[in-house]
């Protein structure tokens, strides 16, 4: 596979890691059909377990974004501002702290957020738990999934 198709390739994932934190766009399938495509051209051994691992993690995703409460972000204030800190925040977490700091750092995204709106700590922390009540931890869970095919893909090209 050439350099600009596996530049086209990153960019299709980037732009479902991007697609996760928006609503009406589908991130996570964007990020699995972009490794499908580059698999389906790398025929190389590594190439079709990448794949199949990211399946594999999406339908996990899948189970447990339906057992976690419904996406209701409109209804605790979020906009896309506030998504945008938490999706920075998880990247950041994610490359600082391989894998799992994308936690703590999405977790922090939004907190670091809700301060600077509303100033005070507590306040803040408030806002913090409102916001995963209410369907943050759905998106948390569906852009942790993405990062970690987006590693497995960059490790395979890489590395394999």
């Amino acid at each position: 596979m050439g350099v600009w198709d596996l530049l086209l390739v990153g960019l299709v994932i980037l732009l479902g890691l991007c697609g996760v934190l928006l609503p009406a766009v589908p991130g996570s399938l964007l990020v699995w059909a972009a490794v499908m495509w580059w698999a389906l051209k790398d025929t190389q051994p590594v190439a079709w377990w990448t794949l199949v691992g990211a399946t594999v993690l999406m339908f996990v995703s899948q189970g447990v974004r339906w057992a976690l409460p419904p996406r209701r972000l409109r209804a605790s204030g979020t906009n896309r501002r506030m998504l945008a800190y938490a999706g920075a925040g998880s990247t950041l977490g994610f490359v600082l702290l391989p894998v799992l700091g994308a936690i703590p750092g999405f977790l922090a995204g939004v907190y670091f957020f809700e301060r600077l709106r509303l100033g005070r700590r507590a306040e803040a922390v408030t806002a913090l738990r409102t916001v995963m009540r209410s369907g943050g931890s759905s998106i948390l869970t569906e852009l942790f999934t993405c990062q970690l095919i987006t590693a497995a893909w960059l490790g395979a090209v890489i590395w394999g």
